[in-house]
């Protein structure tokens, strides 16, 4: 049985239509209200736990009222708790169908990861970095690594987000986080590697053409666009449900860290065919994510939707 609790500021005179409407959902239980006394901002605090299966519905109609503008509305997740009236309201209403997940903590999740501190270029730099050595080495381990501490997926996401809310300057800061990071994670990877050829310290399979990590690389094909469309579904099921196991499958599967690092490597070993495959393979796994993860947001609320609709009409259906 899952559920968050729901902390509420809410100015005096939206508190009744609050009250009411919170009091009309039998999912919502442990109802509590304490009149002036909170202050920034000042208001009246209502507290109260919700199935999660109903929590979209109950928390729409909360931000409808303008809690959200007047007041705040904060929530938190109950790991564990006992309630045998809870469980049988939870049997009665949501029964045993799939939860909807609760769209406020998706969009929180995903706005998390589009943030962009020093440390996002740092990492994506350092990423490009392992996966030079990778390429240099071939070593498909090190390319592993590389894809996982690369964090352009959160931007990704971010921006597939922002397309789907409809957010102009999400979209453009994740570009442009984006541009920037590769930039310099290939600025950085091809000075790596002009100072690895410069020094002689390539290994002689790599000097001699044998590249099976960087052909793997800068070869786009139809399974690269297979493997980029089935990350970006997985990638934001996995957000929607939590489930960081999948997500950490999704950064090893896209190769977008691994196809910067192999432009810098190929432009400095003078490979251009190679880097500009690279650049089409970089491109199309961040459209790809993009479109893709655009399209699963919106495939998922509409499917949630419409298992939100069957059920009220089924509880229009028992009132009497």
């Amino acid at each position: 049985m899952d559920m968050i609790h729901v902390r509420a500021v809410c100015p005096p005179d939206l508190t009744e239509r609050a009250m009411a409407l919170l009091g009309a959902e039998p999912c919502v239980l442990n109802l509590h209200l304490q009149t002036g006394r909170v202050r920034n901002p000042d208001g009246d605090a209502i507290q109260c736990d919700v199935l999660t299966g109903a929590a979209n519905e109950v928390l729409h109609g909360l931000r409808d009222l303008g809690l959200e503008q007047r007041g705040s509305i904060v929530l938190d997740p109950v790991d564990t708790a006992f309630s045998d009236r809870a469980t049988r309201i939870w049997a009665k209403e949501l029964g045993a169908g799939p939860r909807a997940p609760v769209w406020e903590q998706v969009e929180a999740r995903i706005r998390a990861q589009g943030r962009y501190p020093p440390s996002f270029y740092l990492f994506l730099v350092i990423a490009g970095l392992i996966g030079a050595v990778g390429i240099i080495t071939n070593s498909q381990i090190l390319i592993v690594a590389a894809m996982v501490v690369g964090p352009e997926y959160g931007a990704i996401t971010s921006v597939a987000l922002g397309i789907d809310n409809r957010s102009r300057p999400r979209i453009e800061q994740g570009l442009l986080a984006l541009l920037v990071g590769f930039l310099l994670a290939v600025a950085a990877t091809f000075l790596f590697s002009l100072l690895v050829r410069g020094f002689g310290l390539q290994p002689e399979a790599f000097e001699l053409g044998v590249r099976p990590v960087s052909n793997l690389i800068n070869t786009p094909n139809f399974f690269s666009a297979v493997v980029a469309v089935l990350a970006g579904v997985v990638g934001i099921v996995s957000l929607t449900e939590a489930r960081t196991s999948a997500l950490l499958g999704v950064f090893i599967s896209v190769t977008t860290i691994p196809a910067g690092a192999d432009i810098g490597v190929s432009t400095a070993f003078g490979s251009w065919d190679e880097a500009w495959g690279s650049l089409l393979q970089l491109l199309l796994n961040i459209v790809v994510l993009i479109v893709v993860g655009t399209l699963t947001l919106r495939c998922q609320r509409a499917i949630w939707r419409r298992v939100s609709a069957r059920r009220h009409g089924r509880a229009v259906g028992r009132t009497p």
